[in-house]
């Protein structure tokens, strides 16, 4: 048992698997594509592609972790969730990690990417686990530090919960929300680097005021272009009208949503969105990933087999 929470804490990556719901299972799994042999990575993909398939009237999506190539997979991070006891998938979520600079510092940006729920268990109260655990993970991980969100849609209910969940969200309806020279450097380079990353095509305007994109669904993500009528509506009816409002949905506009995850983002995610029977289990998950950030540095110090910066390891010390 001792070497099992020994490994887990130095662990390079996230694989965690999280009792969430009653008869439901969720999985966290870090860059699938770096991680995981061949027949791992494709056992994940296709059940990926179960959900898919279940979800989409028609068609077929190209892009992102569908791909079943490595090196997309190797930059994301997959929020599955199954049947406990037959094992089936019926939800996902493919976070993607992107690097992009800002102020001549490196910044790591987590798009909230494509989440998929078979329509049989449609209002279970799944939204929570695939819209915001995995970026609260993240963030504990990070030692609790802010860490910016993007996100892509044209569908009313994501883009409430994304402004009720985060932190400095633009573009959203709510009082105070404002573009910031961050706001407008990030979006700006996600739409010139990154546009492979949520199936926008070359050819996509970009309004820079808005943080409107424009023809969106030209890049592998045709299938997702929704009406306005057929995409889910948000129980606040401010967050409806301005989807109708900004978005031409005949031409299929997406909004690029730029936030943070920062504390006070946790706390409305935890008190707002956790339901309570989960708060324990969630909260043990987080004081693990505390410990594992405290801890690691201290194991690898103590790890006189393997080389530390200018350190070398006492095997090789020992040879003349």
């Amino acid at each position: 048992m001792l070497g099992f929470w020994l490994k887990a804490l130095t662990a390079p990556t996230l694989d965690l698997t999280l009792a969430t719901h009653r008869g439901l299972v969720t999985r966290i799994v870090e860059r699938p594509g770096a991680v995981l042999d061949d027949a791992a990575l494709a056992a994940l993909v296709d059940q990926l592609r179960a959900v898919a398939s279940r979800t989409l009237a028609q068609g077929d999506l190209t892009y992102g972790v569908f791909s079943g190539e490595r090196e997309r997979l190797a930059q994301s991070i997959v929020t599955l969730i199954t049947e406990r006891e037959t094992g089936k998938p019926v939800a996902f979520n493919a976070l993607v990690q992107m690097r992009i600079p800002l102020n001549g510092e490196p910044q790591s940006v987590t798009h909230l990417g494509l989440v998929m729920v078979d329509p049989e268990v449609r209002g279970q109260g799944l939204s929570w686990v695939l819209y915001g655990l995995t970026v609260l993970v993240l963030f504990v991980r990070g030692g609790l530090r802010p860490r910016w969100i993007s996100n892509v849609t044209q569908v009313p209910g994501v883009v409430g919960m994304v402004c009720q969940t985060f932190s400095d969200v633009y573009p959203s309806p709510d009082p105070g929300s404002r573009q910031s020279f961050a706001h407008l450097t990030l979006a700006r380079q996600i739409m010139r680097d990154h546009r492979h990353v949520f199936g926008v095509g070359p050819e996509a305007g970009f309004d820079e005021a808005r943080s409107v994109i424009t023809d969106a669904y030209t890049g592998g993500s045709d299938d997702l272009k929704k009406s306005f009528d057929a995409a889910t509506q948000h129980r606040e009816p401010r967050y409806n009208e301005y989807c109708r409002r900004e978005l031409d949905y005949e031409r299929g506009d997406d909004l690029l949503q730029i936030g943070r995850m920062d504390l006070p983002a946790a706390r409305r995610y935890l008190l707002g969105q956790v339901p309570r029977a989960s708060l324990p289990g969630i909260a043990g998950a987080s004081v693990f990933l505390l410990l594992r950030r405290l801890l690691l540095p201290l194991a690898h110090w103590l790890d006189d087999g393997r080389r530390l910066g200018s350190l070398r390891p006492r095997d090789a010390k020992a040879k003349p």
